[in-house]
């Protein structure tokens, strides 16, 4: 049974000289969960405690750097979105790819904050941001294919994108895999009153928690990838075949489709704290969502016109007789 009230902080900790703040941050903060044996098989048949922490949050002034960081990734998305909109499709150069997500500034700096993200969790924490936060890069790797830039750079840049995505990906589970696992281990559990993270369970606690299925090393990730990788053999010569181009449009529109299941997942399973940070993450990443949704419906109306006024070009040419 699972008992969310155990992630409030009003809600009184079973023991009284504990606090709850002090058992979020034994269970939250734990890297190795270690199981012993139990004196009690039938109503105790796990008895699990924690063995191993990670170190101390770092100050407030990092959460707010981290967050400053997500804030102009996003609104430069959002920006260059409406400006792809308002131009019909018609993407930027490289200036523009910089000040993307996924581009060749942010991402580097992003993945600083990820690899150090289990200690950016006071104001800002990316144990509950980090899935949108690589939600946002996959988007941006997605929404903008730089097709004015030159082939060596181009391939440069992608190649950077794809081994940023996949870091960045590996590094969000190591954040997050030990908070849906102390999370789990929290609200899935009883307290056996031994010591401050000491629980007893019914089933074996599993790394990252059954609670939260979400990964960042998944399947969107690997097909964020091979569209990427696509994109790349299609500007090599010959490579921009019919068969290539279909393929590339079917593995773009599974991203796509698996992008929103996820922040949709996510916005209803996440666990119940830091509410309005949570909507606000992945309510900004739907907006994303939608906006690209308008820009392929209005570069499909776009082409759809230059058809019909092409169809009517040798007509209005016919002399009369």
């Amino acid at each position: 049974m699972i008992n969310w009230k155990l992630l409030w902080p009003e809600y009184p900790a079973l023991q009284p000289e504990w606090a709850m703040e002090d058992i979020h941050l034994a269970f939250f903060k734990c890297l190795r969960w270690q199981v012993e044996e139990t004196m009690d098989p039938i109503n105790c048949p796990y008895h699990y405690f924690c063995d191993s922490t990670y170190a101390g949050n770092y100050s407030p002034a990092v959460d707010i750097a981290a967050l400053m960081l997500t804030t102009i990734s996003y609104l430069a998305t959002l920006v260059v979105m409406v400006m792809d909109i308002s131009r019909r499709g018609q993407n930027g150069g490289l200036s523009k790819r910089c000040l993307l997500p996924s581009g060749p500034v942010s991402l580097p700096l992003i993945l600083l904050a990820l690899v150090k993200g289990r200690r950016i969790n006071t104001i800002f924490p990316l144990s509950c941001t980090g899935p949108a936060i690589l939600q946002l890069i996959h988007i941006s790797a997605l929404s903008f294919d730089n097709e004015a830039v030159k082939d060596i750079k181009y391939v440069f840049l992608e190649a950077s994108t794809i081994s940023g995505i996949l870091h960045a990906s590996l590094y969000l589970d190591s954040i997050i895999l030990p908070y849906y696992t102390g999370v789990d281990a929290l609200v899935s559990s009883t307290f056996s009153g031994e010591c401050l993270s000491c629980v007893c369970r019914k089933d074996v606690l599993v790394a990252g928690g059954t609670i939260v299925s979400y990964r960042g090393w998944s399947v969107t990730t690997f097909l964020v990838v091979a569209a990427l990788c696509l994109r790349m053999i299609s500007r090599m010569p010959g490579g921009k075949t019919r068969k290539i181009i279909l393929v590339r449009s079917v593995i773009e529109t599974l991203c796509w489709i698996l992008i929103t299941t996820d922040c949709v997942y996510l916005s209803r399973n996440s666990p119940p704290e830091r509410l309005v940070l949570r909507v606000a993450a992945f309510g900004g990443i739907f907006i994303l969502i939608c906006l690209h949704v308008l820009k392929k419906a209005c570069t499909q109306i776009t082409q759809w016109q230059r058809i019909k006024n092409i169809g009517q070009v040798p007509f209005a040419l016919k002399p009369n007789r």
